[in-house]
Order: structure tokens, then C-alpha cells, then sequence
């Protein structure tokens, strides 16, 4: 060992006066504040860049999913008539963004709640004079043809789907976009 040197295991040698020897960075590992900092900021760019994309995908995913869910109630409705051979009351709630489905056996009652942001903007067919805000009440009647059911769903971004039920095959089906008066 040099007499003017003090070693250390990691073999930082200091000089004997207390000044430290220049010292090779390229054999050291990790990242400066700065590289870190540069980062999160470019992080931060491209998500605050993305962010109305991925938010109005997911809008409109909600939307889809619950055009779908109307579908697949209103037809359970049509379908517990035809096999219960009992008459089936399908109540829609605009103000709670709910329907209900009601039959005369005890105890029968189902209820579909639409996701959050998503809400019944108009029941057709409109009756003149009746707030579209207000609950309305179609009946499915076994053996009996489908009711004129329609329900414009919209999302907070105002995407629309329009979920009517088919008077002649009795199916519903979901339409995309403004809706005229059916």
C-alpha cells in the first residue's frame, strides 16, 4: 500500500491530505435525478396526450355494454310471457336510469340498473303531452305481438344507442347514432 494513500474495501483511495482522487463514473450504476425527471415528464406528456382517446374508448364502451344490457332484458321479458303464459308489466325509470320487469307470480321481480354516465335519454313511442322524464309501462302479453318498446340510451360524451324491440319478429335490436320517431 502507497505510504500518501489511506484504501478502503471499496477501494476508494484518498489521498493522504484529505482531497479525493479523481475517480472513474462510467463503472458506477443507476440514473441521475435528472434522467428521472426526464422521464416522468415525457410519461406525463404522452398520457395527458392519450388520456381524452383512451377516457371517450371507455365511454363508449359503457355505452355498448349497456345497449347490450337492455337487449338481453327486454328479451328475457318477451321470453318469461311466451313460456309462463303470464302477462309480463316492463317498467321504464328515466330519472334512476332503471328498468324493472314484473310478472303476476309471487315474488317475480328484475331490475336493471345502466352503468354510471350512461342514462335514458327518450322512451318511444312519445306521448304527446307526458314528460319524458316520467316512469312509463309497456305490457308483454303471452301469444299476444311484441309492444312498440324503444329506449335511447346516452353516454356523458352524447354517443346514443337506441334499443328497440321489433314488432314484427319480436326481437330487439340495437341502433346506432340519431334515431328518428319509430
Amino acid at each position: 500500500m502507497d505510504e500518501g494513500k489511506l484504501c478502503g474495501i471499496r477501494q476508494n483511495c484518498l489521498p493522504h491530505n484529505g482531497t479525493s482522487l479523481p475517480r472513474d463514473r462510467s463503472s458506477e450504476k443507476g440514473v441521475s435525478l435528472l434522467e428521472m425527471l426526464v422521464v416522468v415528464t415525457l410519461i406525463a406528456i404522452m398520457i395527458s396526450i392519450s388520456y381524452p382517446a383512451i377516457s371517450s374508448g371507455l365511454e363508449t364502451i359503457r355505452l355498448n355494454s349497456a345497449a347490450e344490457s337492455v337487449v338481453a332484458f327486454l328479451d328475457g321479458a318477451l321470453t318469461r310471457a311466451d313460456r309462463k303464459q303470464m302477462m309480463t308489466e316492463v317498467i321504464l325509470l328515466p330519472r334512476e336510469s332503471k328498468l324493472l320487469v314484473r310478472s303476476p307470480e309471487p315474488g317475480f321481480m328484475r331490475e336493471l340498473q345502466l352503468p354510471e354516465g350512461v342514462s335514458i335519454s327518450r322512451i318511444a313511442p312519445e306521448v304527446q303531452g307526458l314528460d319524458p322524464a316520467n316512469p312509463r309501462t309497456f305490457f308483454v302479453y303471452p301469444g299476444g305481438s311484441a309492444p312498440r318498446i324503444g329506449v335511447e340510451l346516452v353516454n356523458r360524451r352524447g354517443s346514443r344507442r337506441f334499443v328497440r324491440v321489433d314488432p314484427i319478429t319480436g326481437v330487439p335490436v340495437i341502433e346506432k347514432g340519431e334515431i328518428s320517431q319509430p
